[in-house]
């Protein structure tokens, strides 16, 4: 129910934040190691209580590897409250853990901020029903937010003390392929969500104005790379992040004409791993935006 193929992810995309503020000239092992435990904790809290919120949806849709939950709840027939209490158990673990860090001088005090932004928001996605960010038609821009931008800007602010308009604007690319990936993975719930009342794009827009949307945020992502290259991102990694277009192109052919979210989630992983990759391929202080 923790999700650890997404947990993955998480750290896939941390490490390219990290490999920014590395590549800047700033990196400390040690603090890229505490930075991602109380990260991964509070990540698995946030999983747990969607986990716990999207109980109905689980049981009503089609699971696929990318959508509809873990099914751990009906296939071993646990109550709700097992998730919700590992939850509340691993948000205290990562919160906790990254005040202490802070306390203690290993975390600095704007990336244990951006933890505490992320879980408040992780958390709002999906509870309480009331203001749930999925509920208001807010779920798709919220991921992207959190898991797109506000992610890999803390692995950069875990190293360098601070948020940059560069560091933010170099993934900004990458949060836009996530909405996009979001859109895609809603899309096999989109009955299953409407009839919970989770107001996703999927459940309440027509599959061309999805398709539309989908397109218009995969060309924005390519404008956006194309303009910062060499201002807020090195042209290296700006190239790297081209080999993915391919992938885009078949993501924006097949989105809402076939159920599975592969080709986008392909997409968002592909061009985090090229990233990620180019970004460490730097060497140490070699980029100065």
């Amino acid at each position: 129910m923790t999700r650890p193929s997404q947990l993955a992810l998480i750290a896939l995309v941390y490490l390219a934040g990290a490999g920014a503020a590395r590549s800047s000239g700033t990196w400390s092992a040690g603090a890229a190691v505490i930075g991602l435990l109380v990260l991964l904790a509070v990540s698995a809290s946030v999983h747990l209580v969607n986990e716990y919120a999207d109980a109905e949806t689980d049981a009503i849709t089609r699971r696929t590897p990318f959508s509809g939950g873990s099914g751990a709840l009906l296939h071993h027939d646990l109550s709700r409250a097992v998730p919700l209490t590992g939850a509340a158990l691993a948000l205290a673990a990562g919160l906790g853990g990254g005040f202490l860090a802070t306390w203690t001088g290993h975390l600095p005090p704007v990336a244990l901020t951006l933890l505490i932004i992320g879980a408040a928001g992780g958390w709002l996605y999906s509870v309480p029903p009331t203001l749930a960010l999925n509920r208001r038609g807010l779920g798709e821009i919220g991921n992207a937010l959190l898991g797109g931008l506000l992610l890999p800007v803390y692995g950069f602010a875990v190293q360098v003390g601070t948020v940059t308009t560069w560091a933010v604007v170099a993934f900004v690319p990458f949060a836009l392929v996530d909405f996009a990936s979001v859109m895609a993975t809603a899309w096999p719930d989109r009955g299953a969500d409407a009839l919970v009342g989770k107001r996703t794009l999927a459940a309440r827009w027509p599959a061309r104005r999805l398709r539309a949307t989908f397109a218009t945020s995969a060309v924005m992502a390519l404008a956006v790379l194309l303009a910062a290259a060499d201002r807020a991102l090195p042209a290296t990694v700006a190239a790297a992040s081209l080999a993915v277009l391919p992938l885009a192109a078949v993501a924006v052919i097949r989105f809402t004409r076939i159920d599975s979210p592969t080709w986008a989630v392909a997409t968002m992983v592909g061009l985090i791993t090229v990233q990620l990759v180019a970004w460490w391929s730097l060497a140490p202080g070699a980029w100065a935006s």
